[in-house]
């Protein structure tokens, strides 16, 4: 009796230590391809407690989280001629553990050598201005380069992504120079712009001030009225020159009405008859009895 309970108890024992050297334990973020006999099973493993065959079945775990791969600083030359220092950032991800685990040895390092070779051939494709300001079209071109052979091993390609581009400090320099300028066009062409719609303004106000003289009084008086507003001792007034004009021709009509003998002003030198350049003209002028 004594030697068959020691007997279950050794097969018991037996048994649970056969259980336990078939018992493993899948992570969530992971999933487990089984090889039996050294054949992967077509099915993987999902998360959780997993019993495998002892002495026949081996399993690999193969994470299926994201991964965050950046991509080495690669230079090149872009279509127009110009050397540029690019580097980049992979995030991809394991969509079939199985594929995985068979189709390449090192799916990282296999990704990363992609992404290298297909960044030198995009640099190479592509134009400055397209690395400087277009660039999620170059984002997409580089995941579906990198995507076409990632496929194969059960890999997709979330996205990708070029972080800098450094350029050659002579380049940097004419570039500045060039931005400076434009800015300075702009700012010239923002000037001219002003001053010919207030020159348009300005031809406006005195159009409608010549139709209405009552206008040109109104402003005067408004800009009285702002110089008064200064709080000054000294107050400027403006004379119309043509007033001035209008006195000096009565003054002078009066004078020559009450003195008729009186020797008139001298003529202002464009009243004056031109002389004659040639003494001939002179001579028959004379003849003519004209001055």
């Amino acid at each position: 009796m004594e030697g068959t309970v020691v007997a279950v108890v050794v097969v018991a024992l037996l048994l649970l230590l056969v259980l336990k050297s078939g018992m493993r334990v899948v992570n969530q973020v992971e999933r487990g391809v089984v090889f039996r006999w050294g054949k992967a099973l077509p099915s993987h493993r999902q998360p959780g407690i997993t019993f495998l065959i002892p002495f026949a079945d081996r399993m690999r775990k193969v994470n299926v989280q994201i991964v965050t791969m950046p991509v080495p600083t690669q230079e090149g030359i872009t279509k127009d001629n110009v050397s540029v220092k690019v580097d980049a950032v992979v995030y991809f991800r394991v969509t079939d553990p199985v594929r995985a685990a068979i189709e390449v040895q090192d799916y990282v390092f296999a990704v990363g050598q992609v992404a290298q070779s297909s960044l030198r051939s995009i640099i190479g494709k592509s134009d400055l201005d397209d690395l400087l300001s277009d660039r999620e079209r170059l984002h997409e071109g580089l995941a579906l380069m990198i995507d076409s052979p990632a496929a194969g091993w059960g890999i997709h390609i979330d996205r990708v992504e070029i972080k800098d581009v450094q350029l050659p400090e002579s380049l940097k320099r004419s570039m500045s120079r060039q931005a400076e300028a434009e800015r300075e066009r702009r700012a010239r062409v923002i000037t001219a712009d002003g001053e010919f719609q207030a020159a348009q303004q300005l031809a406006n106000a005195s159009r409608i001030m010549s139709d209405t003289p009552e206008a040109m009084q109104l402003r005067l008086l408004q800009t009285v009225v702002e110089v008064a507003a200064e709080k000054n001792s000294t107050l400027v007034m403006p004379f119309p020159v043509e007033l001035l004009r209008y006195f000096d021709r009565a003054v002078r009509k009066i004078d020559a009405d009450l003195n008729p003998d009186a020797p008139q002003p001298p003529q202002s030198p464009q009243q004056a008859p031109a002389p004659a350049s040639d003494p001939a003209q002179a001579q028959a002028q004379e003849s003519d009895g004209r001055p």
